[in-house]
């Protein structure tokens, strides 16, 4: 089974959501993705078979890998980061020692629920390859690996992802612009009932004299029609057609990088921002979603977890009272990053011939454009 790989240059072809003219705020980066924060790049593969073999039904997954510093910076110098679970009936491991240390090495993996395995596993092959493995604390590592359940149309029993996929999307990640949509780890997901998957955004804001670069990306697969707001429209109200559900389904990953200097307490203060920036699409977050948070900052190289680091380390951060800017900008590119993953959706047809449509970019304008929340 091969992957169905979708490359930087096909990100263009899509329309996002400020192409249908949402008056989202804030300043943009280059990219308006995730990987405008320099240095973290992004890596796809996408798996989209219909052979049945073995009694193994059909493969809408796929896995989507982020690294904070990039396939050519050294993956023994840690991130600081934060984490938060909006809702917590989901997997993200390794945060455990985030919470108990404050950072984590290497890349992030997110994927399918029941693909988690492989693709922790994985990822600990992809570093242990890495010629400077093996030094000092390195000797054991703990990859970040969050899920989210594409069941309704893929055959998660059947394992689909295997490590030549996380080997392929981690040799082959890159910065630039980013496809959304149906990609990656977000290839078989759905969103407020429509098709979902993988989305990003960004945002660039001036504080204390300095430019810093706030990036989310998320897999988003929660939310029930009704609920759904965009820019505090209740689109969902308008938007009835090709129900799936009566209840709440599914879960979400965000994953929020900055090079804004801040300590762990101030990065977990940004990942309960990114819980907000869910909010703001109109989810309760239900009990059975695993709406998970994570948020790093990629300055503060200096840090090392080798045992030949200086005795004493120094961190540079920002004011606790300044960072509310930092705040806002999180929760509105969480927000835009959850609405591109849609609005680049495709319709999918999956296991035993199940239907998710997309959002109709016609249908939507109009429902934005009545309570005058589109740009002319």
């Amino acid at each position: 089974m091969e992957p169905i790989q979708r490359f930087a240059s096909e990100a263009s072809a899509k329309p996002r959501a400020r192409d249908l003219g949402m008056a989202f705020s804030g300043n943009t980066g280059v990219f308006n993705a995730i990987t405008d924060v320099v240095g973290v790049e992004v890596g796809y593969s996408t798996v989209i078979s219909d052979s049945s073999t073995s009694g193994k039904g059909p493969a809408r997954t796929g896995v989507t890998t982020i690294l904070p510093r990039g396939r050519s910076g050294s993956s023994k110098t840690p991130v600081w980061a934060g984490f938060h679970s909006l809702n917590g009936n989901g997997e993200m491991t390794g945060t455990h020692w985030i919470k108990e240390a404050g950072y984590f090495t290497g890349p992030i993996g997110i994927t399918n629920t029941h693909s988690l395995g492989t693709v922790h596993q994985s990822i600990l092959q992809w570093m242990i390859k890495k010629p400077e493995a093996g030094v000092g604390a390195y000797k054991f590592m703990l990859p970040v690996v969050g899920e989210t359940c594409d069941a309704y149309l893929n055959d998660m029993d059947a394992f689909h992802v295997t490590p030549a996929h996380v080997m392929e999307a981690l040799d082959r990640a890159s910065s630039g612009p980013l496809a959304e949509g149906n990609v990656g780890g977000g290839t078989g997901m759905i969103c407020f009932e429509f098709k979902g998957g993988t989305g990003t955004s960004s945002r660039v804001i001036e504080m204390l004299g300095a430019s810093y670069t706030v990036g989310c990306l998320v897999q988003a697969n929660f939310g029930i029609r009704p609920l759904l707001k965009i820019l505090g429209v209740p689109v969902g109200e308008h938007l009835t057609s090709n129900r799936l559900w009566a209840g709440e389904h599914g879960s979400i990953i965000a994953v929020v990088a900055t090079d804004a200097p801040l300590m762990p307490t101030q990065l977990e203060r940004l990942a309960r921002r990114a819980g907000l920036g869910i909010g703001r699409t109109g989810t309760a977050s239900g009990d059975g979603s695993g709406d998970l948070c994570l948020a790093f900052s990629t300055a503060n190289q200096t840090m090392s977890e080798s045992t030949v680091a200086p005795a004493i380390g120094n961190l540079a951060f920002l004011p606790n009272n300044r960072l509310d800017t930092l705040f806002e900008a999180t929760a509105q590119t969480v927000e835009e990053a959850i609405i591109n993953a849609m609005v680049a959706a495709e319709p999918m047809v999956g296991r035993e011939d199940r239907l998710v449509a997309a959002i109709e970019h016609d249908a939507v304008k109009e429902v934005m454009r009545n309570y005058g929340r589109l740009n002319a």
